[in-house]
C-alpha cells in the first residue's frame, strides 16, 4: 500500500538512482523528481542520492541553481536524507579531485556542517577506495535508526564505496550519528540534527539493513518524530571491521532466440552451441552450459546473501551497449528486487555504430548502464589497450580514456579493470622482459616441465589475443588511470575448481593500493578462506560452484567465520 508521504527526489543525472528509487517504493512511498530550485521549498522531504564525484555533484547543484534552495531548505530543519555525496556536500568543501583532473583548493561544499571532506591516506590504509561492507558505531538513539541495530558486533553491517571521508571533529561531533573505523581511521558514517539525516554508507545498496533504514527515516518524517534523537554513551575504544566480499559472477550471453541466459565454460570457452533457454540440460562440469535466466539466478543469490553480483556480458563485443536492450533489461529488473551492488561488464569502451555511423565514447556507454541500475562497470579489453599507451608514452594521462573520462563523472569506485591473464612458465628471471613482473611458484605448483617461476601474460578479446604486457604492469597503469578496483581472473585456473591462483593475487594487490578481487578457480568453502588469509585480497568471486548449488554462499561464509575472516552473516 502507497504511503500518504511523498518523496521528493534530487536527482542531478549521475551515477545509479534507479536503486534508491526501488529501495523508497518498495517501502512503499511514492517520488516525485525534483526538476527546478522552486519544488525544493514545498517539499515535505527530500532524499539526494549523492553519486559520482563531489565536484560534479556541486557544479551541477550551483549551475542550476539548487545550491541556494537547498541550503535553505536545510537551515529551517525540513527532512533531508542524503546519501554518500549527499552527505559529503553538507561539509564546508572537499579535497577531492577537481574537474581537470589536478588535486587543487578544496572545493566548496553546502557548509551546513562544519570540516572539510578529506581523501584516506594511502600510507595508512591498505587500499583506497574503501569499498565493501562494515559495520557503525552509534553516537545518538534515532527513530530512522528503530528497525536495525547499530554496534560493532550486531552483524548489520552496511556498504560503503569511498575514498574521501568526514573526520570527527570538536566542531561537528553534535552532528555524528554514527561513526565507522577503517583501517584504524575512525570517521562520520551517518549524521543527525533535528530533521537532517545523511549517511556515508549507500542504505539503497545495503540489503534488508538499509531498506530498514530508509523505511525507519520515511515513517519518522510521516510520523513527525524524526528530530526525536537522543545522545547514547560512546565507548572510544569500540572500532569496526571491513569484512571480506564474496561476489558471484554470471556470464551473460544471448542463446539462439536471442535471449541473454547464464553460462559457465572453463578457461574461457563461451562457443554457442544449440542451448535453448533453460536451467535444464548439461550442469556437470565440462563444456559449456546453460544454467538460467540472469535476474532469477541473481535474485536467488541476493536473498543467499551474496555480497555483491556482477553481470559479465561475454559476448559483447559483437554488439555496441547502446544498442544492448536485453542487458539494459536485466540491469532494471535486477535493480527492483536486488539491493546489493550491481557490477556490470562487457563492451565498455568507445565505439561507431556500423549503420548510422554515430560515435559513442566510453562515457556514454557506462552512463546506460549506471542509468540502468549497475553501480559500477567493468573494463577488460579496453583496460589493456590503455595500460600499454599509458606505459608508452611514459606516464602520460591524455584524459580521454575510458578510465579517466568514467571516473572523473561518476568517481574512481565505479571503475573495475578486469584483467584476464594466463601464466608464462619460464626456467628463471632473468629469461623474461625486465618491462615483466616474474614471481616464483611454491613446489606444488610448478610448471609442466618443473619450472619453478612464471609471468602473466594479459589477453585481450575474452582471452583469444594475448597481448605483450603482464598483469602487474596493467594494474598498475590502471590505477594510475582512475581504476577504483580490480577483478583479477586467471585463464589457466578458470573452471578448475582447484583455488585461486595466490602466486598472481600476491603480485597484483602488493603492487596496488586499489582493492583487488580474486576470481577464477573457486570449488570449494576453503577456497575462499585460503585465498583471504595467504593474500591481501579484499573480496573473492565464484561462479560456477554456486550455479551447479556445490556450494551454498553462506557455507562459504560460515567457514570464514570458522577461519576467523569476517564475513556478512545474513539472518
Amino acid at each position: 500500500m502507497t504511503k500518504k508521504l511523498t518523496v521528493s527526489l534530487l536527482d542531478y543525472g549521475a551515477g545509479n538512482v534507479r536503486s534508491v528509487r526501488n529501495a523508497i517504493t518498495s517501502c512503499g512511498y511514492s517520488i516525485i523528481d525534483i526538476t527546478t530550485p522552486s519544488q525544493i521549498a514545498t517539499a515535505d522531504v527530500i532524499i539526494f542520492p549523492g553519486v559520482g564525484s563531489y565536484h560534479s555533484a556541486m557544479s551541477v547543484l550551483k549551475n542550476e541553481g539548487y545550491d541556494a534552495a537547498l541550503r535553505e531548505y536545510l537551515q529551517n530543519d525540513k527532512p533531508y536524507l542524503g546519501i554518500c555525496l549527499g552527505m559529503q556536500t553538507l561539509f564546508e568543501s572537499s579535497e577531492e579531485t577537481n574537474e581537470s583532473g589536478h588535486r587543487g583548493a578544496p572545493l566548496p561544499g553546502l557548509g551546513v556542517i562544519p570540516g572539510k571532506v578529506i581523501k584516506f591516506d594511502e600510507r595508512q590504509v591498505k587500499s583506497v577506495p574503501h569499498i565493501g561492507w562494515n559495520g557503525t558505531i552509534s553516537h545518538q538513539q534515532s527513530p530512522a535508526m528503530k528497525y536495525i541495530t547499530t554496534d560493532s558486533t550486531s552483524g548489520e553491517e552496511v556498504y560503503f564505496v569511498h575514498s574521501y571521508y568526514a573526520p570527527i571533529t570538536e566542531e561537528n561531533a553534535q552532528w555524528v550519528l554514527t561513526r565507522t573505523t577503517y583501517e584504524g581511521q575512525e570517521y562520520i558514517s551517518s549524521v543527525q540534527r533535528g530533521n537532517v539525516v545523511a549517511t556515508q554508507f549507500h542504505p539503497e545498496k545495503s540489503g534488508k539493513t538499509g531498506l530498514n533504514f530508509i523505511k525507519g527515516f520515511l515513517e519518522s518524517v510521516e510520523d513527525g518524530t524524526l528530530s526525536k534523537t537522543t545522545p547514547v554513551p560512546v565507548n572510544p575504544n569500540a572500532h569496526t571491521q571491513l569484512v571480506k566480499r564474496v561476489v558471484v559472477a554470471l556470464d551473460v550471453r544471448s542463446n539462439d532466440n536471442g535471449d541473454l541466459v547464464v553460462t559457465k565454460g572453463d578457461q574461457y570457452d563461451v562457443r554457442e552451441k544449440d542451448d535453448g533457454d533453460t536451467a535444464g540440460g548439461a550442469t556437470g562440469r565440462g563444456g559449456v552450459r546453460n544454467l538460467g535466466k540472469p535476474v532469477q539466478l541473481a535474485a536467488r543469490y541476493y536473498t543467499e546473501g551474496a555480497d555483491e553480483i556482477a553481470f559479465l556480458n561475454i559476448t559483447s563485443f559483437r554488439q555496441g551497449v547502446i544498442e544492448d536492450m536485453p542487458m539494459l533489461q536485466v540491469l532494471e529488473e535486477a535493480s527492483k528486487c536486488i539491493f546489493v551492488p550491481l557490477t556490470v561488464g562487457g563492451g565498455i569502451r568507445s565505439y561507431t555504430d556500423p549503420e548510422s555511423g554515430t560515435v559513442y565514447s566510453a562515457l556514454e556507454v557506462a552512463s546506460r548502464y549506471f542509468r540502468a541500475g549497475a553501480d559500477k562497470v567493468s573494463i577488460g579489453s579496453d583496460a589493456v589497450y590503455a595500460a600499454e599507451d599509458y606505459i608508452q608514452s611514459g606516464g602520460v594521462k591524455t584524459g580521454t580514456t575510458s578510465f579517466e573520462t568514467i571516473s572523473q563523472v561518476y568517481g574512481v569506485q565505479a571503475v573495475v579493470i578486469s584483467i584476464d591473464p594466463k601464466r608464462v612458465y619460464v626456467d628463471s628471471p632473468e629469461s623474461v622482459d625486465k618491462k615483466h613482473t616474474v614471481v616464483s611458484l611454491d613446489s606444488q605448483d610448478v610448471g609442466p616441465n618443473g619450472e619453478k617461476y612464471c609471468w602473466y601474460q594479459c589477453t585481450v578479446k575474452g582471452g583469444r589475443e594475448a597481448r605483450d604486457i603482464c598483469a602487474v604492469s596493467v594494474a598498475k597503469a590502471a590505477e594510475a588511470l582512475g581504476a577504483g578496483e580490480i577483478m583479477l581472473n586467471c585463464i589457466d585456473m578458470d573452471g578448475q575448481c582447484k583455488g585461486f591462483d595466490h602466486a598472481l593475487m600476491k603480485a597484483v594487490s602488493s603492487a596496488v593500493t586499489i582493492p583487488v578481487i580474486a576470481s577464477s578457480g573457486a570449488g570449494n568453502e576453503g577456497h575462499f578462506s585460503d585465498v583471504f588469509k595467504e593474500t591481501n585480497v579484499q573480496a573473492a568471486l565464484a561462479a560456477g560452484m554456486f550455479h551447479r548449488k556445490e556450494v551454498e554462499i553462506m557455507s562459504v561464509k560460515k567457514h570464514m567465520e570458522e577461519c576467523g575472516i569476517r564475513a556478512r552473516i545474513i539472518g
